[in-house]
This record gives structure tokens, C-alpha cells and sequence, in this order.
């Protein structure tokens, strides 16, 4: 997903080495405190860098409102699903690739929302207020005006329906 993995813990190193080389994380420091996991997380954003944090305690809270998308853990402390901005109900770490694929896939269908409604707007409203009746006397009857309108409201709909099936 070109995303560079950070693990912050407050564990001891030889605990975080062990889950580091387990799971193929390059990059962990180790017996980190609460305000130097938001320092860290600081230090990140000051590169230009976009970042995500996840946790599940206390300890991470400030590190999830300072963070650019903070995601919590369904089963962690809650102060950290109060704060973060994301909160998966499990404690799965494998479900968060899920979640920012739909993130990109919702963001994505409020766009092509948003695009639709601008051109049915442009079209529609000048049509339904007679922009055609001085060049050829065309009035839209106020009822094909309202189905219009409510067949906007369905495509709208039906596009953001389509969440359902992303996998």
C-alpha cells in the first residue's frame, strides 16, 4: 500500500524486537513514553509525511489526536476510540488495510456523488426556469421537474449502495 510501518510501544526492547522480526516490522523503538509517541508522531508531519496511528490505550491517546487519521481498537481503552477518528470494533490489525481501502472507496463515491449532482444542477435547474422557452417556447412541466429530482436523489443513492459489495 506504500505506506512505512512505525511500532511505538512502551514494551521493553527484547518484547519489541520479538514482535517486530515476527511480523516484519522494520522500524520500532521501544519503552516509549506517552508524549514522545506524539513526538514521534509530530516529528513524522514536520517531513511532510501523512500519518496514521493506531492504538488501543491511554498511553496512545495523544498520539491519535495528534496524528492525520487516527484509528482505535474496538477492545483498547475508551479514551482512545473517544479521540480517534476511526474505530475498528475488533482488535484485528489485519483489518485496518480493509479500512483504508473503503476509506479511498467512500471518498471516491462522494466525489462521483458530488459530480453527478453538479451536472444534473447545471441542466436541470436552468431547464425546470425556462432558460429554452424564449428560443423555442419550451416550458418543463413541473411534474417531469420532480421526477427528475427525485431520480437524482436515487442515482445518488444506488452509487453509495455500491459500498455494500466493495470487498
Amino acid at each position: 500500500m506504500g505506506i512505512d510501518l512505525y511500532m511505538l510501544t512502551g514494551d521493553n526492547e527484547a518484547t519489541a524486537k520479538a514482535i517486530a522480526e515476527q511480523t516484519g516490522i522494520k522500524h520500532y523503538k521501544a519503552e516509549v513514553l506517552p508524549q514522545h509517541k506524539a513526538d514521534f508522531v509530530k516529528e513524522l508531519q514536520s517531513k511532510g509525511k501523512l500519518v496514521a496511528m493506531v492504538g488501543d490505550g491511554i498511553n496512545d491517546s495523544t498520539a491519535l489526536a495528534t496524528a492525520d487519521v487516527s484509528i482505535a481498537m474496538g477492545k483498547g481503552s475508551d479514551i482512545a476510540m473517544d479521540v480517534a477518528k476511526m474505530t475498528i470494533i475488533s482488535s484485528d490489525l489485519t483489518k485496518i488495510p480493509q479500512a483504508i481501502r473503503l476509506s479511498k472507496q467512500t471518498v471516491a463515491t462522494i466525489k462521483q456523488n458530488l459530480f453527478w449532482a453538479f451536472i444534473y444542477n447545471v441542466i436541470g435547474i436552468p431547464l425546470a426556469a425556462g432558460i429554452l422557452y424564449p428560443v423555442n417556447g419550451f416550458l418543463l412541466n413541473p411534474m417531469i421537474a420532480c421526477a427528475a429530482m427525485a431520480l437524482s436523489s436515487v442515482s445518488v443513492v444506488s452509487n453509495s449502495l455500491r459500498l455494500k459489495w466493495k470487498k
